[in-house]
């Protein structure tokens, strides 16, 4: 008899964040084991259901062996609250993007974090109101619940959310990085250089992107240039208020996959100053791509990026100048940080993460020693 599972295809029609790239590649590596006949797909049925203005013959492309079905009416989080549930009744459900139905009686939802929680000025009162109330009681509900690193699953303890007997921890990986090809546009490659440092993220005050740009002018004094890379969605983040103003400051908005490689391997490192992260995929990213990090010591970002990157305490400015000094100095320590970040970011992996999560529904549909087939 079949195991059946259906998969909360929302995100399919969202902007892709690193909460939807978490999703996108976590079903494409399960696509692939899929096709190879893993053994953890055994009598695997899976279908991902969507809104109905999902274009599902582009999701085909991307999981052409887990069919996509758009059902309806509705969508967002309406859709998700009145529509999925009866669709999905006779079957267990995988919410991989933070939200899920309170109605359905055995779903896994993994939340990447709680920084609502943590920095609620960062997000509108909409999106801030919703986590507060509905996500705590789909954490109650749900039979099991995921996370990115250990850091996010301790908050969600810490919270009240979950007891850690119900939380497993599946990280994201980095594989997709390496698909990029490197490919300037005419803006990056002037925002690129030897003494160029990249701050991606929004000006949403947990990313603490405000910083790194009132430190600008003292940059700018040691020959540094900074190039911004990154948009605010306003239905979810507030921003900071913080501008690009200085004039060794290149805004650059949204870059394609391909921009960004070119650009970080083009430029003296990835500065990631955030407060708070649940994983922190752009120093994994970065590190796969041989650029150097300095990056936060808060949060999750320690747990990830281990001994292959700089570290600087967010609220010193200070400390970031004085990395960038010394990696922009020691040609010898910016190689050392790219052949340990590249071996950092091959732990992460995810066929790995598909594994585990294939490896838990298992364990749901009453499979005995799963972790046995995981080889």
């Amino acid at each position: 008899m079949a195991r059946t599972w259906k998969i909360n295809g929302r995100f399919l029609g969202q902007p892709l964040t690193g909460v939807q790239r978490y999703a996108t590649e976590i079903l494409a590596a399960m696509d692939r084991l899929i096709q190879q006949r893993h053994p953890l797909t055994d009598d695997l049925a899976v279908e991902i259901l969507a809104p109905e203005r999902v274009d599902s013959a582009t999701s085909g492309d991307r999981f052409p062996n887990i069919p996509v079905r758009r059902v309806g009416p509705g969508s967002g989080h309406v859709w998700e609250q009145a529509v999925l549930p009866g669709q999905a009744r006779d079957a267990g459900l995988l919410c991989l993007c933070n939200t899920a139905p309170l109605l359905h009686p055995r779903t896994i939802l993994c939340i990447h974090d709680l920084n609502t929680r943590l920095f609620p000025q960062s997000y509108s009162l909409p999106y801030r109101l919703y986590h507060r109330y509905v996500t705590p009681l789909a954490a109650r509900r749900a039979t099991r619940l995921v996370t990115v690193s250990h850091y996010s699953a301790h908050q969600i303890t810490a919270w009240g959310l979950a007891t850690a007997d119900r939380i497993t921890v599946i990280p994201n990986g980095h594989e997709h990085a390496l698909r990029w090809t490197p490919r300037h546009s005419d803006a990056t490659r002037k925002a690129a250089g030897a003494d160029t440092i990249v701050v991606i993220g929004s000006p949403a005050p947990h990313k603490n992107v405000g910083m790194l740009l009132a430190l600008a002018p003292r940059l700018d004094a040691f020959g540094f240039r900074i190039a911004l890379v990154g948009s605010l969605d306003t239905r979810v983040f507030q921003g900071s208020g913080a501008a690009a103003t200085s004039s060794n400051v290149t805004a650059l908005g949204r870059l394609t996959d391909n921009q960004m490689a070119a650009l970080t391997g083009s430029s003296l490192c990835l500065a990631f100053p955030s407060f708070a992260e649940g994983f922190g995929l752009p120093p994994l990213e970065a590190m796969a791509l041989g650029c150097p990090v300095v990056t936060s010591d808060r949060a999750s970002m320690p747990e990830i990026c281990g001994d292959a990157v700089l570290y600087a305490d967010p609220g010193q400015p200070e400390a970031w100048l004085e990395a960038f000094r010394t990696l922009r100095a020691d040609p010898g320590l910016r190689f050392k940080l790219t052949a340990i970040g590249k071996a950092r970011a091959a732990l992460f992996n995810w066929t790995d993460s598909a594994l585990a999560w294939l490896e838990l529904m298992a364990k749901l549909d009453g499979m005995n020693n799963p972790a046995q087939l995981r080889d």
